[in-house]
């Protein structure tokens, strides 16, 4: 069809005077930005899985459908995102058009869930297929999370945030390491992410590149399962990097701060705003805000600052950016995760100074800001999201540089006691 379509175009191009065919190209091009702009950029596979009657514990085996075939005419159908999807082309495909999937980007305004679609996770549709409309969508990215929208009228979707807690397993691990540091932690299970807040952490105590052979890796990671099902979610709670007869240390204590072994601090606080000086609040984190259209419960999850265009904005702590985005709605917007538990959305920015897989420090500019996406003026929406939930920022208890009364000293250390017992009944990788 592209082809077909490409062909037409350069047809009619060639019969058209010159200020013409330049008009002609760029409209084109316009076009096919719009259609083919990727909602979510999904990393691209040769098959599709589709699974019907998915609410039933008898359902059928999932039936797969090559590439760029039509997808079933179904009632119920699942959706496995497969490497090089967009959600534009699955709306395209399932014939539920473009505007359909634009309600739903402005539902998911306040959470950005379609926006962090990844291969295997699942979409659910229920379509009434008299009038060919969808009613509800279930985004299914793991077991202990997903996200349904809920058609209210013509026009509006609501959405609802499911979370399972789950149950916490703590997983102990040594590793010699022999190379780099990179790849000893990854060969003990950990993610690059993970490697990341265990370099942020001991940035100023040690040089990783003069590790040597011999040298180990010690930790205790947190594993979150749902039933027997592991969720994916994380969280480092022991990591000991042992360097000949020096040992470093960062314990995850209850407050959510690390301490090395004598309980003094090894995390450092944040910026409870991220612009300079004390900027005014336009709009306040909200969690009950009632929706002027549907009436329905819809949280401002972040924290609205009214900002001259190209204003700096500052990391609010030392992370990795994991996204720069250009939303419909939200804008242009960074994403930093300054660990497994803690991280930062930043919207409606005008200019992002950083890239995916950037290193920041506290107080660094990351991007300018603007009045991109749907928004009534120039501002900053700003998020700060604790193990995957949105906090006021402006009042929440973040990490801050203290000291431990001698009562959780005591439950520390014993605690502390108990994950290197864990650790050194682990087997050793080398």
């Amino acid at each position: 069809m592209m082809r077909r379509a490409f062909s037409a175009v350069r047809q009619l191009n060639t019969s058209l005077p010159t200020v013409h065919r330049r008009g002609l190209f760029l409209s084109s091009l316009l076009i096919m930005a719009v259609v083919l702009w990727p909602v979510a950029r999904l990393p691209v596979g040769e098959r599709v899985a589709l699974e019907h009657d998915f609410g039933s514990l008898s359902s059928p085996a999932p039936v797969f459908v090559e590439d760029n075939s039509p997808l079933p005419n179904m009632a119920n159908l699942e959706y496995v995102i497969q490497r090089g999807d967009t959600l534009s082309g699955i709306f395209g495909r399932l014939n539920l058009g473009q505007e359909t999937m634009a309600q739903l980007l402005e539902s998911d305004l306040d959470v950005l869930a379609l926006d962090t679609l990844m291969p295997g996770n699942r979409l659910r549709f229920w379509v009434d297929q008299e009038a060919h409309r969808l009613n509800r969508l279930e985004l299914y990215f793991n077991p202990a999370r997903q996200v349904v929208f809920e058609r209210v009228d013509s026009e509006h979707f609501t959405f609802d945030e499911v979370i399972h807690e789950g149950q916490w397993r703590e997983r102990p691990a040594r590793t010699e390491i022999h190379g780099s540091f990179y790849n000893a932690a990854l060969g003990a299970g950990l993610s690059p992410g993970d490697v990341a807040q265990i370099e942020t952490l001991f940035k100023n105590r040690i040089n990783f590149r003069r590790l040597q052979a011999g040298d180990q890796l010690h930790l205790v990671r947190n594993e979150q399962f749902v039933g027997d099902e592991a969720s994916g979610s994380t969280e480092l709670v022991a990591v000991e990097i042992i360097q000949g007869k020096k040992r470093l240390s960062a314990f995850l204590a209850e407050d959510g701060n690390y301490y090395d072994e004598g309980g003094n601090s090894q995390t450092q606080a944040f910026l409870r705003y991220p612009l300079a000086g004390k900027p005014r609040v336009s709009s306040h984190f909200n969690p009950k805000r009632r929706h002027p259209v549907t009436g329905r419960i819809k949280p401002h999850n972040g924290t609205d600052f009214p900002l001259p265009i190209g204003t700096p904005v500052l990391a609010a702590g030392d992370g990795v950016v994991t996204k720069v985005e250009n939303h419909q709605y939200a804008g242009r917007y960074v994403v930093i995760e300054f660990s497994s538990r803690y991280r930062a959305r930043y919207l409606h920015l005008s200019k992002p100074l950083v890239r995916v897989g950037q290193r920041v420090s506290r107080g660094q500019a990351i991007a300018l800001s603007g009045n991109t996406g749907r928004s009534t003026g120039p501002h900053l929406h700003y998020e700060f999201h604790v193990n995957g939930r949105p906090v006021d920022p402006m009042s929440a208890a973040l990490p801050m540089m203290r000291l431990m009364s001698d009562k959780e000293l005591r439950a520390y250390r014993a605690r502390v006691d108990d994950w290197r017992k864990a650790i050194a009944g682990s087997e050793l990788l080398r």
